[in-house]
């Protein structure tokens, strides 16, 4: 019997067994429960527990029991019950008959809200008032459990109600009064998240709240905290008349060491969700992320709120293992919001350090996830997990995937069948959607391994595409069109627009070509949302506080007591319809859409300037990739026109002309030299992204751009080598590794495409590209994959311009340097020159009696475990067949073999198995 004293506030009762009673059964124990609480000859652990039997009674069961009480009964167990809250002197069954009050005034306001039991009311009122400090906490802690308790007679008692919150927040004699009073007036804030008059009435409130969250944390009582925490998640407004003081009080507790690390990572959480739910609030306070010392794993959600340019890839990376050790315990916490913001941390840092993530921490994090993806009771936190592993195993290379497929594959069947059920009987999908998708993940990656499981989820994935959206897409799309309200009517952030222009959308790539009947009335609105000009503003300080964030008006300061302003209402509405054009041109490839997918381009620069530079960044090559598909073979001259004009209209926008490097690499590798007149609109600008003083970013982009220049519109490409081949050859020394990796390419693909004028050029860079590789620290994390590209240079060099280059003297060292591990594209190259050299016996490469033979293998097996070469390369095929000639003969291939680790051997048998 003692465990029942283990029973509190909040507490989850496990489900009881089949209920075998009818309702008059009920009515009965409810009776007989009742009577426990208050017989005191019972022990207080079974009172305890009665009490905690009849709340649960009344709320799972109410509407079978209590209406069919007589009207006596319910008068006396009203009477009773509040009778005993005045009687009971033991704190803990005073405050579960205080649970039970709130639920039955919970069940007892009607649906006109009407409390039918107006004598709870009086009842709080006295108690309030009272001497009893156990009556005072027993009104709060209804309160607490119920503020809706005043149902539609709320508005007529809200002095009354503010008059009692402020009394008590400020008893000085009582710290548990003063406590519970600040969890019921957040209670009642958070009850009415959505009356902004109302939270603003209450503001005065707030700093006894954060009084009260100081002091309980001190008394060991995080209940508080975890109530400022929920209104910064649900109600962040109410924090804005304080918010200096919200953030510093976080601060605060978050680097106090004398606190429980879940009060910590609590009054943490207070920042982090205010960075998601109030980012615009919470720029004007940045300070604050420099000063958050103990928040190693929720800087991610921080600067994913806040944005800004910041970066911490370099800082984080040092210390990686200490934070992946860090979350991953979070995995296990026993709140779902923590657990959620570890699932979240580790999908971020999985894309963001990959694949080194993969490879340092593949074991813990795919058992963590997996563990996660089983918490049925919080379904966001079940999908928050599949959705980090979604992360994971994009850039997970396949040979550390390949042994936990068997476990990855049951669990995430045995979850997609349990969710494909709810999805059946209840209509949710939130978990599936995300189930499905990390199994298309998991296959991805795995490829040909995924092959055994195909059976186990074809009849499992075959029902839901069967039930799908298709055979309703037609009907349904009638029925928007007929509910259309008339765009010219409608504000420029009415919801409806993005709702509608994403519905049609979605339609577009249902119905494919069926879509084109619709596109006279879609046309019209969608030009219309896309071509909103947003409002904007210089202003000095004083005029900016006269105009409220509540507008819709976000700042950005300037300096010298002046701001920059703009309104963002209609920017989301703006954004939507400059992707949708293009996802019309890249479904339908209709001709008025390409051109208006166009015409959009200047409208999506304008909006990503004002939206920032990671929406451009995600846009541009979203954008081409569809125009180019809309287009065809032949480059269209009004879209390649629209697109030119686009980027040269405003020389001074840096970031916009660096992101041109992505958009032409579509182009070039599309139209070759048929897009060279468009191209030269732009020349002067690239020409001077290369220019030495121009930040390591523009020069990288710069160079990019006249690599693809080479690589596809060679021999035309030289009446441009004024402009880029002193420039790049400079930039193969350049201090930025990323600089360096740009003029390397450029150097490989002149030797590969460029013809014979750039003969001397190639034979100009060899020593410096060896210079590079032959570095201290070329092989630094930071420098490898430019080291890599210098390596492949030099071998394409060798291939295609071996009069550059002293082949007999440079070979040794070229394959003393492989294989490259980093960059992938530029290693298939580098193996397929590698089996051309063996191919043709090359004796330096072979060396005197096949002595290199035991070195080549060992390359050809780290190639192979590190992925450098798959199975669709080319290249997979001639090394598996070098391996075989080595092994007719029995001695050589032995001692080829002997040389190996084990990895290595499993490496070249995979390769004779599947090449």
């Amino acid at each position: 019997m003692s465990s029942l004293s283990a029973v509190t506030e909040g507490e989850t009762l496990p489900p009881s067994g089949p209920d075998r009673n009818r309702s008059g059964g009920r009515q009965q124990n409810c009776c007989l429960i009742g009577a426990a609480v208050k017989c005191f000859p019972l022990s207080p652990q079974v009172r305890q527990m009665a009490a905690v039997l009849l709340r649960r009674l009344l709320s799972s069961s109410f509407d079978e029991v209590y209406p069919a009480l007589s009207p006596e009964m319910q008068t006396a167990i009203k009477t009773e019950l509040l009778n005993g809250i005045q009687a009971e002197v033991l704190p803990n069954i005073r405050k579960k008959t205080c649970d039970i009050a709130a639920e039955l005034a919970r069940n007892l306001i009607d649906d006109e809200g009407n409390n039918q039991w107006p004598e709870v009311l009086k009842f709080l009122f006295d108690s309030v008032n009272s001497q009893n400090v156990g009556l005072r906490e027993a009104a709060l802690h209804i309160f607490w459990n119920f503020p809706g308790i005043f149902g539609n007679q709320q508005q007529h008692y809200l002095e009354v109600i503010k008059r009692m919150l402020v009394q008590c927040m400020q008893d000085q004699e009582n710290p548990p009064i003063r406590t519970l009073a600040a969890r019921a007036a957040a209670s009642f804030v958070l009850s009415n998240e959505t009356n902004t008059a109302l939270l603003k009435h209450f503001s005065d409130l707030l700093p006894g709240i954060l009084q009260a969250v100081n002091e309980s944390c001190y008394q060991g009582d995080d209940a508080v905290l975890k109530s400022l925490v929920e209104i910064a998640d649900t109600a962040p407004k109410y924090l804005r008349p304080n918010l200096e003081a919200t953030l510093q009080l976080s601060l605060k507790l978050c680097a106090d060491t004398n606190l429980t690390n879940m009060q910590r990572q609590l009054a943490l959480e207070v920042i982090v969700t205010l960075s998601e739910t109030a980012a615009a609030m919470l720029r004007k306070h940045t300070s604050i992320v420099s000063q958050s010392v103990a928040g190693e794993s929720a800087l991610d959600r921080i600067a994913c709120g806040l944005g800004g340019k910041i970066g911490c890839h370099q800082q984080m990376e040092a210390i990686l293992n200490e934070i992946v050790s860090f979350v991953l315990l979070f995995c296990q916490d026993p709140h779902p919001r923590v657990r959620y913001a570890a699932c979240n941390a580790i999908g971020q840092m999985a894309t963001d350090f990959a694949p080194t993530f993969q490879k340092k921490f593949h074991d813990k994090v795919i058992s963590a996830l997996l563990q996660t993806m089983e918490d049925q009771t919080n379904p966001r936190v079940q999908a928050h997990a599949a959705a980090a592993l979604i992360n994971f195993t994009e850039d997970c290379p396949k040979a550390l995937l390949i042994p936990y497929l068997d476990n990855l594959v049951q669990h995430l069947h045995v979850i997609m069948v349990a969710k494909l059920q709810e999805l059946i009987q209840k209509g949710t999908k939130l978990v599936l959607e995300q189930v499905v998708t990390s199994i298309a993940s998991v296959a991805d990656t795995a490829e040909e391994k995924f092959v055994p499981y195909y059976d186990l989820f074809m009849p499992s994935l075959k029902h839901i595409v069967e039930n799908a959206f298709m055979p309703d897409a037609s009907a349904v799309m009638q029925l928007l069109l007929k509910t259309q309200t008339d765009f010219n009517d409608l504000e420029d952030d009415d919801p409806q627009i993005s709702y509608m222009i994403s519905a049609w959308a979605r339609m577009c790539k249902i119905l494919g070509k069926e879509f084109q009947q619709y596109l006279p009335v879609v046309m019209g609105p969608l030009m219309k949302t896309a071509s909103i000009k947003p409002e904007v503003a210089l202003l000095d300080t004083q005029d900016m506080e006269n105009m409220c964030e509540d507008d819709g008006w976000e700042f950005v300061n300037l300096g010298d007591q002046q701001s920059f302003g703009i309104k963002t209402a209609g920017l989301e509405e703006k954004a939507t319809a400059c992707q949708m054009l293009v996802c019309y041109a890249k479904e339908l490839k209709e001709a008025r859409v390409r051109v208006a997918a166009a015409e959009s381009m200047p409208l999506l620069l304008e909006c990503a300037r004002v939206r920032g530079p990671e929406y451009l960044t995600q846009m541009w090559h979203f954008m081409c990739d569809a125009l180019i598909k809309a287009i065809g073979t032949e480059p269209d001259s009004d879209v390649l026109s629209e697109i030119m004009h686009s980027f040269a209209k405003d020389e001074n926008d840096v970031y916009i002309l660096t992101k041109v490097s992505d958009i032409l690499h579509s182009v070039f590798s599309s139209y070759k030299e048929k897009v060279l007149p468009w191209f030269e609109q732009l020349l002067q600008l690239i020409v001077n992204l290369i220019c030495p003083h121009r930040p390591w970013a523009d020069r990288q982009w710069g160079l990019c751009i006249f690599d693809d220049v080479v690589e596809h519109c060679s021999p035309s490409s030289f009446k441009y080598a004024e402009y880029f081949l002193r420039p790049m050859l400079q930039s193969l020394c350049d201090s930025s590794p990323e600089v360096r990796q740009a003029a390397a390419y450029g150097v490989g693909v002149m030797a590969q495409f460029g013809g014979e004028n750039y003969r001397p050029f190639c034979t100009e860079a060899l020593p410096l590209l060896v210079g590079v590789i032959q570095a201290a620290d070329s092989k630094a994390k930071e420098n490898v994959n430019a080291t890599e590209n210098c390596i492949s240079a030099v071998g394409k060099v060798m291939k295609y311009r071996p009069e550059c280059a002293s082949v007999s003297e440079i070979l040794p060292h070229w394959l003393s340097w492989l294989p490259l591990n980093e960059d992938k594209e530029e290693a298939v190259h580098t193996f397929n020159f590698l089996c051309d050299l063996i191919e043709s016996n090359n004796p330096i490469v072979l060396g005197p009696d096949n002595t290199n033979l035991p070195k080549i293998f060992s390359i050809i097996a780290d190639g192979v475990v590190n992925e450098s070469i798959k199975r669709e390369d080319g290249c997979s095929k001639r090394l598996a067949n070098v391996i075989r000639q080595v092994q007719v003969s029995g001695g050589l291939w032995t001692q080829c073999v002997s040389t190996l680790n084990e990895t290595q051997q499993k490496a070249i048998q995979d390769l004779l198995n599947t090449a």
